[in-house]
């Protein structure tokens, strides 16, 4: 119980009644909120730098939505500094590389955690070429067998202006939150950012604050509609 654990903890889970848990149900509820007139079942959540929050984020959001009694499926997609096997506390072993690497069924690297209606796809072992993983064919022939089984497809992506592969994810998903540290950004990267997904026509849904109360250890978050002013 050391700082890695201390480090990751899921404050939806550990304590779902505290005013940073209703913060990601605000989330949630806004995100259900803008999908009123069209069907948004994978959303992708990338950053515009590392160390912004995102997979923290993406790990609380997908609890929240479980909690909701949604079937939610959690992908670490980031294949080259995955994070969600560490939050969750699971094995990488197999994972998201494996399947789509050695042509697995999903079934085979889909692991169950502890909240109830979540289940979480790790990143897998590292490969060489992340970004042709994402892109290749099997990537997409996944997600859409995974839309037959789950009602809420979580992605957590690398950072949107480190590497090619969130914008390759963004083309899959149906909608993009975009998690942007309180204070440490820059407007112009976070504009550069927005450019990026728009430049790949992704649906950017939202933005979530991270971070905007610093005297605490954990985040506070709140989500945005997306807008022309960013």
């Amino acid at each position: 119980m050391s700082r890695l654990i201390r480090k990751w903890n899921l404050i939806t889970e550990r304590n779902p009644n505290s005013p940073i848990s209703e913060g990601y149900r605000m989330l949630r509820t806004n995100i259900e909120f803008s999908t009123i007139n069209h069907k948004l079942q994978i959303i992708m959540v990338t950053s515009s730098k590392p160390s912004e929050g995102k997979s923290t984020t993406c790990a609380n959001m997908a609890v929240s939505f479980a909690q909701a009694n949604k079937r939610v499926l959690l992908i670490d997609a980031d294949l080259r500094k995955p994070a969600q096997h560490h939050i969750f506390n699971i094995s990488n072993h197999k994972g998201l590389t494996t399947a789509l690497f050695n042509q697995q069924e999903p079934q085979d690297v889909i692991q169950h955690t502890h909240t109830e209606n979540l289940s979480v796809i790790t990143a897998g072992p590292t490969k060489p070429n992340p970004s042709e993983l994402l892109s290749s064919k099997h990537m997409g022939a996944l997600l859409e067998k995974m839309r037959e089984t789950y009602d809420v497809i979580i992605i957590d992506t690398p950072s949107i202006m480190s590497v090619t592969d969130a914008q390759i994810v963004a083309t899959q998903s149906d909608g993009v939150v975009l998690v942007i540290e309180s204070g440490k950004v820059k407007k112009e990267l976070v504009l550069k950012a927005r450019a990026s997904l728009e430049h790949v026509q992704a649906n950017l849904i939202g933005v979530v604050l991270n971070n905007t109360n610093r005297n605490r250890s954990d985040s506070y978050s709140y989500y945005y509609g997306a807008s022309n002013d960013a």
